[in-house]
């Protein structure tokens, strides 16, 4: 197993992406390193729903834009909650709201294992 990926092992990690491919990559990497991934689900709602009805979730890899809406409510749930969290996007990070300027930001196509370092190292 990668070293860094390794980072993940016996974490719960939300995967909010709408990218049937990119989606099932990350959770196949991510349970390769051990993580639980919760998800992936495709949209805000499901992801709030998911984030509502989860006692333990340890980071969450968000992308920004789904089906045509923003992620940020879910951002903010996580936020309010403690909950570590990336963005991944394939926009330029001057779209990420001041609010959320502090968030790391991951640029499409994304490297499992810069998430991994970025969420946990």
């Amino acid at each position: 197993m990668n070293p860094t990926l390794r980072a993940l092992s016996g974490r719960r990690v939300l995967l909010v992406e709408d990218d049937y491919f990119i989606a099932v990559d990350l959770k196949s990497e991510f349970e390769e390193g051990g993580a639980q991934v919760l998800g992936p689900v495709p949209s805000v709602s499901e992801a709030l729903a998911l984030i509502a009805h989860t006692a333990d979730i340890d980071a969450a890899v968000l992308d920004i834009n789904l089906q045509d809406e923003l992620v940020y409510p879910v951002a903010d749930a996580l936020h309010a909650r403690g909950v570590p969290f990336l963005f991944v996007t394939g926009y330029d990070p001057v779209a990420v709201p001041s609010l959320h300027g502090a968030v790391a930001l991951c640029q499409k196509p994304i490297d499992p294992q810069i998430v991994a370092s970025r969420l946990f190292g």
